[in-house]
């Protein structure tokens, strides 16, 4: 048929197939051949009717839509309306034992998932990841399954700078209180923390580490214990992990007539709302929390386009934000 016309094989499927880019003499050429040669002709694919639009698209978030999963969730819903895309939200701490990902795969009213600080099991996502079901994960709890798309910020890398920042204020005993020993981002801020310190030619000093929960109350309590110890092994300053945690640690210092910064300095995680309203306001770690559910969103829809997709890992920076609550060591 190709011959036939006088075009090439590529414009005669094109308009066999009744692709659009194809102009009107070109498609009046085609048909004649294919009246011409009659039987011999092959019968045009008709095209699928018109899809409605997708099903909606599940985003998980077990947690109360705070100032930081808020933004999160915002920024989520934001882009998938821009591509004329609707949701299904699963949200609250009451959600938080849901096996609703379990189920994901066989759901009619859901198609595609963003399932952002996910508490499931590797196994549960691993056997999200073998049906090939499209979802993304935004700030992972854990080391996520081969070949599934996860957004993050660059957690070493903020921690890192912060530490940096103190030791360059001349501080050496610094606290640190991180966050839950089985999320992956604690482990990435305390490898940064301890890689300032090593660059400096210093080690971490394990009674100066504590650990708990990303809430006030862990500042408080932890904050605590750091600042009850022995005036020569006090810390001059403590980094924690987020700026909820930095908050109970000035309530903890103000508690000890401890002035910040010029007895103690603190530092948070995650420069959300919270973060310019204490004083002294605080130095922090800003993540870019819309960015990262623009990026997710854009990531999700490739998969439900049928794009392959490279980066399956994306980390994006962090920034240090220095105010009030650091100040040089005495």
């Amino acid at each position: 048929m190709a011959a036939a016309a006088g075009l090439s094989v590529a414009t005669v499927s094109r308009v066999l197939n009744d692709r659009e880019n194809v102009s009107a003499a070109t498609r009046r050429k085609v048909q004649d051949v294919v009246e011409r040669l009659g039987a011999r002709a092959p019968e045009p694919r008709r095209r699928s009717p018109v899809q409605g639009p997708r099903p909606p698209v599940f985003v998980r978030c077990p947690y109360l839509l705070t100032d930081y999963f808020g933004h999160i969730v915002t920024s989520v819903a934001e882009t998938l309306a821009l591509h004329g895309q609707e949701m299904i939200l699963d949200v609250g701490d009451a959600t938080l034992r849901s096996t609703a990902v379990r189920g994901l795969p066989t759901r009619k009213d859901a198609h595609g998932a963003v399932l952002i600080l996910p508490p499931e099991s590797r196994t549960d996502l691993e056997a999200l990841a073998a049906r090939s079901y499209p979802f993304v994960i935004v700030d992972p709890r854990i080391t996520v399954p081969r070949k599934t798309v996860s957004i993050s910020a660059a957690h070493f890398s903020g921690a890192r700078a912060v530490t940096r920042h103190l030791i360059g204020l001349g501080h050496r005993r610094i606290g640190v209180i991180s966050g839950p020993p089985y999320w992956r981002a604690r482990d990435d801020r305390v490898g940064g923390h301890l890689a300032a310190l090593s660059e400096a030619g210093l080690l971490g000093d394990p009674a100066l580490m504590r650990h708990g929960e990303p809430a006030a109350h862990t500042g408080v309590t932890a904050g605590g214990e750091l600042l009850d110890l022995p005036a020569p092994t006090r810390p001059t300053a403590i980094v924690c992990f987020n700026d909820k945690v930095a908050v109970g640690v000035l309530e903890a210092a103000a508690a000890r007539n401890l002035r910040v910064p010029d007895d103690l300095s603190v530092t948070g995680f995650d420069d959300i709302d919270v973060s310019r309203a204490t004083t002294p306001r605080l130095t922090t770690v800003r993540q870019p929390l819309q960015e990262m559910g623009r990026v997710a969103v854009t990531m999700l829809m490739r998969q439900l386009e049928g794009h392959a997709h490279e980066a399956l890992s994306i980390e994006l920076a962090t920034e240090l934000i220095v105010r009030e609550s650091t100040g040089p060591a005495h």
